[in-house]
């Protein structure tokens, strides 16, 4: 069992080199100093563990990226600019032109994207599966597949894959699976433990926390990582500053702790909605209600904070007045900080909304805000639609 208080607050932290200071310093620099010529080529002879370049190593990217490595039980781990940097790299490192990828089907907007746009400029195909079923991955494998490729639970409508299930269809077919494991974080669910090879985070979201950084996290065994490291990591650049490695370095600290926080508040809202009779449906895994629940208690060690709501009315000036009156709620995309959030899924063009994405469906985040605000906003947004 992983001991999330040591890896957060002593995991990489060698105080002895930096005046025992509780806080890591922060190594906002570009370049590193030789003292000999044969000492430089050593380094350049050994990139991955040398400090050359920041777009390589930084000791500050260092520490964070053991830390976030160990909470996610993995070898090792890699630091980007943003979730996407993250995402795009992993992807693009294990397929080439005329490869193949079987993905979940309603991922996050920005990973369609890459899959439907990008990729294929490259002779990558995508094939969208409903990952309810751990069937529909093994039917749509074909000979050029080579990852399979999840987000449990996906985005705004959070149906879930069973992930042991469908990194075992991988293993029998020699694929790489990738998970998204954003939504959860990894003090809710580890599908390292699962059979999952490469693991992704938007790092703005929880393992941030503060709304403050953009940065993503690629998770994986030392020879995944190595190779992400040396081509993609190295080659386009997309990686983290020094000074987001070190505010996500603060985040983390507190990162049990908001988590137990929005856990208790989560239940209290979504028992709430489940009860009001403007409210059809309220998707949230963890509750009773969801299909998946099973299934959700088997992967997820606890609550976090997004769900999504279908209001009783197809009205979309009904559903923008409702998102309009909350106060305590922000309308805002992202989420995983301290503030709590709305996002109407109409706000998505045409095309994802016949993805079922309706104008009755409202996504929200709950964050740190007392329980009891966040239902009285509620109804009085609600009030005004009834």
């Amino acid at each position: 069992m992983k001991d999330i208080s040591y890896i957060i607050n002593h995991l990489g932290e060698e105080r002895e080199k930096y005046f025992n200071a509780i806080t890591p310093p922060l190594f906002q620099t570009s370049n590193f100093a030789f003292s000999s010529v044969a000492e430089l080529k050593k380094a350049i002879a050994s990139e991955k563990e040398s400090y050359i370049y920041s777009r390589g190593n930084n000791p500050t990217v260092d520490i964070l990226c053991k830390k976030i490595a160990a909470l996610e039980e993995t070898e090792e781990a890699l630091a980007f600019a943003s979730g996407m940097a993250a995402i795009s790299s992993a992807v693009i490192s294990f397929v080439r032109s005329g490869d193949h990828i079987v993905s979940v089907r309603n991922n996050y907007s920005w990973t369609n994207i890459l899959m439907t746009r990008f990729l294929p400029r490259f002779g990558v195909e995508t094939t969208f599966v409903d990952g309810t079923d751990p069937g529909n991955f093994e039917n749509a494998i074909r000979p050029e597949t080579k990852i399979i490729y999840l987000e449990s639970p996906n985005s705004l409508t959070f149906e879930l894959q069973d992930i042991e299930a469908v990194a075992k269809i991988a293993r029998s077919h020699n694929l790489t699976t990738l998970i998204d494991n954003s939504y959860s974080s990894p003090l809710s669910q580890s599908p390292s433990s699962m059979g999952i090879d490469i693991i992704l985070h938007s790092a703005s979201k929880y393992l941030g926390g503060h709304s403050d950084i953009v940065a993503g996290i690629v998770c994986g065994s030392t020879s995944n990582i190595t190779r992400i490291f040396n081509n993609e990591y190295m080659g386009l650049g997309g990686i983290i500053s020094p000074f987001n490695a070190w505010l996500m370095l603060r985040g983390l600290r507190t990162l049990p702790a908001r988590i137990d926080r929005i856990s208790a508040t989560v239940i209290k809202v979504v028992e709430y909605l489940e009860n009001h009779p403007a409210v059809s449906e309220v998707i949230y895994p963890l509750s009773s209600a969801h299909p998946q629940y099973e299934l959700a208690k088997k992967q997820m060690q606890k609550p976090t904070g997004l769900l999504s709501v279908r209001l009783k009315t197809n009205d979309r000036s009904k559903t923008e007045l409702f998102v309009n009156s909350l106060k305590q709620f922000l309308i805002g995309v992202s989420w995983g900080g301290h503030e709590s959030l709305v996002f109407p899924a109409m706000s998505f063009d045409e095309e994802r909304t016949k993805d079922g994405f309706s104008a009755n469906l409202i996504r929200f985040y709950i964050g740190l805000d007392e329980p009891e605000c966040l239902i009285k906003d509620l109804e009085q947004a609600f009030s005004k639609i009834i």
